[in-house]
């Protein structure tokens, strides 16, 4: 469904259901050039379970109008409207690589809102090679592969979250490639980069958290190694860590171990 947010159309996949704002509700954040069809076994899973789920298409891409958000603040900020629009009192919030530096500020920057935070795929400093920042922006092709390669750690992973036979380095690529031409005023690959290398708030943003925040994190991610988000988790007031056999594509490489980690997590 779109919700007016901020004066533009935010997409949120719903997961099939009517949106009951007496049911407890979360939130889910995708990554840079990606979109809310990446949560897409976990959130249909909780929507059917007892939850409303709101799996959005960040502001300027994919579904959503609006302007990509340049900065991790902005982002949050629109989460926290997303909320207020929907008239939830309090959510839980679940983020993925940039995703999860979103929704570790929105947390922070209103704690009474969220009810459970997870970060997964997370570090912090998220920096950004300047290689890959310049190619996001002059060669996106090669920056694709790039980040397609760093993103996954093996070639025949198991069953994914698609179902048997899925190849998940061409869906990612179809995916990557389809939002980055969502929006052919801003380069949103080169804009989410480039809010993940710049934002500095985490450490601060950490310990301003008052819920359970559970740190999933992908064993043989690449892209934010596991030590990153441990660093983080000392300062988080109730941390969890889970380590699931992946890298940082862990939704679609381990989808099941994600999503039980969520299911238990969610039902504590």
């Amino acid at each position: 469904m779109h919700i007016q947010v901020s004066g533009a159309p935010l997409y949120a996949y719903t997961g099939g259901k009517d949106f009951d704002a007496a049911k407890p509700t979360v939130v889910f954040i995708h990554g840079v050039l990606n979109d809310h069809s990446v949560w897409i076994l976990q959130s249909r899973y909780l929507a059917n379970h007892g939850w409303n789920v709101l799996a959005i298409d960040l502001p300027g891409q994919g579904r959503s109008g609006g302007e990509p958000p340049a900065t991790v603040e902005a982002a949050a900020d629109t989460v926290l409207a997303l909320l207020a629009a929907v008239g939830v009192e309090q959510a839980a919030l679940v983020g993925h690589s940039f995703g999860s530096l979103i929704a570790l500020e929105a947390a922070a920057r209103s704690p009474a809102h969220v009810s459970h935070l997870v970060l997964a795929g997370t570090a912090f400093p998220m920096k950004v090679s300047p290689a890959l920042l310049e190619a996001s922006v002059k060669a996106p092709e090669k920056a694709i592969a790039m980040v397609n390669t760093f993103s996954h750690s093996t070639l025949a992973p198991p069953p994914s979250s698609l179902g048997p036979g899925t190849w998940l380095y061409g869906g990612s690529r179809a995916l990557m490639r389809r939002v980055l031409a969502s929006n052919p005023k801003v380069n949103v690959f080169y804009t989410g980069f480039k809010a993940c290398d710049d934002y500095a708030g985490g450490e601060q943003a950490m310990p301003a958290v008052h819920c359970p925040t559970l740190f999933l994190v992908g064993k043989h991610d690449q892209m934010t190694p596991p030590k990153s988000a441990k660093a983080l988790a000392q300062h988080a007031r109730l941390a969890q860590i889970v380590e699931v056999e992946a890298g940082h594509a862990l939704m679609t490489e381990a989808p099941d171990e994600v999503l039980f980690a969520l299911r238990d997590f969610l039902a504590a």
